[in-house]
């Protein structure tokens, strides 16, 4: 299992990455992606609007099921990944690359320290 120590992550199983000092990307843990299955189809309808931390930014369907994604931290959504549309496997295969799903201007980085560290999220999954 895959949890990279330069990432924050939520009890619902996103990540967040910060690329500068108020924009991150947002995607789905390796672990989420393993458990919801083969990913067919991603509905992200969002950009554009501010989201509160725990608001519903889209929804993730797999063979098995659909599932909503939740915002990590509050902020506007200004960018979806595009080729996640064409291509929904590649958060299968790369779900902290390729596969991110959302760029968000951040309210205030203070949020992330709410998150879990990568050691956390590890306990939290193995538990």
């Amino acid at each position: 299992m895959n949890i990279p120590g330069n990432l924050k992550y939520t009890k619902d199983h996103e990540w967040i990455r910060i690329e500068n000092d108020n924009t991150a990307l947002v995607g789905i843990t390796d672990y989420a992606q393993g458990e919801l299955g083969d990913i067919v189809f991603v509905e992200i309808e969002t950009q554009g609007e501010h989201l509160n931390k725990g608001d519903v930014f889209g929804t993730i369907e797999a063979v098995k099921t659909v599932s909503d994604l939740f915002m990590p931290a509050s902020g506007e959504v200004i960018a979806v990944n595009g080729d996640i549309n064409d291509s929904p496997e590649l958060i299968n295969s790369d779900p902290f690359g390729k596969g991110w799903l959302i760029k968000i201007k951040l309210d205030s980085a203070n949020e992330l320290s709410t998150l879990l560290d990568a050691s956390q999220y590890s306990d939290l999954i193995n538990s």
